[in-house]
């Protein structure tokens, strides 16, 4: 006799977008996916202008799911504030973020009410198994081995179901993170501290590295500003928590600091103080450059675009540090008001309708 079948758990699935053309493919791959269809789909569109079009997005790609999709405006509030806003629209028990430039699997679908049907009622959210296809007959770039690692990270919102719960108990995301970096983390370390268990799953979503331009990683720095604000929200053991990388923030420091004293000394006449301080300077950028330089493909241009930015990080890593710091430094805990949003203050928002678009 054969065990009798699990019922299907209703989900709901929401993605954030700015309107870039990897959306298609996302929706295109959700709606070609086999398995139970969500009770909705909440497209929240993030772009910044006041009144986006809502035509322009491709939501024909999504077949016979097509007629579940609503779409809202938020005239740009960022990644936390987009979700927020999508969770909110809801109402099934469960809830699917994904990333717009994500891909999900052939059986997405099944997989997922799979993952969600297995979880006990003390498991709040339950992560989904992202792959990053690197380039084959290559080395990988320092951008496609820093996008590989979400493969690795944990609660990454690429693929990640929330009960929606748990979302109302902790108050949603917390829209003090302007970024895709760190707001997830956050996330799921409150809802941990809320008494919840998070889940890794068994269905297989792909994340393509996006194309980015030589100084992608430059702008990236501007997330140590949200390493600032997790250390204040959390403590120190975030990053154990999280099992995130520390990464270089000590070394960046003594690199700038080194780099500073041999600037401020050449101009007072120091001369060998500069000496010194400009040597240290130069063996820490030179160290730096060599660990990003060495597992890469070592072409003239990605040799070269290491040499400048292994120069410009350290400065650019320790004032975004600094400067979140300073921020944040009274920041209090995000907490949930009566409706299940923030309570209140310079963050919260509105919530935002849609029709069916």
């Amino acid at each position: 006799m054969s065990a009798p079948r699990r019922a299907a758990v209703d989900y709901s699935v929401v993605i954030p977008t700015v309107g870039r053309p990897c959306l298609a493919d996302c929706l295109a791959s959700l709606g070609g996916s086999a398995g139970p269809e969500p009770r909705e789909i909440v497209i929240v569109d993030d772009r910044p202008q006041p009144e986006p079009l809502r035509e322009d997005l491709p939501l024909h790609v999504l077949g016979p799911l097509r007629g579940r999709a609503t779409v809202v405006q938020t005239g740009g509030r960022g990644p936390a504030g987009a979700r927020n806003i999508g969770w909110q629209l809801v109402t099934a028990p469960w809830v699917a973020f994904l990333d717009d430039d994500v891909r999900v699997g052939a059986r997405w679908r099944e997989a997922l009410t799979r993952d969600l049907g297995e979880a006990d009622p003390t498991v709040a959210g339950v992560q989904g198994v992202l792959d990053v296809p690197l380039p084959t007959g290559r080395r990988p770039t320092d951008w496609e081995r820093n996008t590989a690692g979400l493969a690795r990270a944990q609660w990454a919102t690429a693929d990640m179901a929330y009960r929606t719960e748990a979302l109302k108990a902790v108050g949603g995301f917390d829209e003090r993170f302007p970024r895709a970096f760190r707001e997830d983390a956050d996330l799921a370390l409150r809802v941990l501290d809320d008494g919840w268990r998070i889940r890794r799953g068994n269905r297989l979503t792909t994340h393509p590295v996006r194309p980015a331009g030589r100084w992608a990683s430059l702008r990236t720095q501007r997330g140590n500003a949200d390493d600032a604000l997790m250390l204040r929200l959390h403590g120190p053991a975030w990053w154990r928590r999280a099992a995130a990388p520390r990464g270089r923030i000590r070394r960046h420091a003594a690199v700038t600091a080194a780099g500073l004293t041999a600037l401020v000394s050449a101009a007072a006449g120091r001369r060998w103080a500069a000496v010194l301080a400009g040597a240290g300077w130069l063996l820490g950028t030179a160290e730096f450059a060599r660990a990003r330089i060495a597992p890469g493909p070592r072409t003239r241009e990605e040799v070269t675009t290491m040499l400048v930015t292994s120069a410009l990080i350290p400065p650019l890593a320790v004032y975004h540090r600094l400067a979140g710091a300073l921020r944040h430094r009274a920041a209090v805990p995000w907490e949930a008001g009566p409706g299940g949003g923030h309570g209140g203050g310079e963050h919260a928002g509105d919530r935002i309708g849609g029709g069916t678009a």
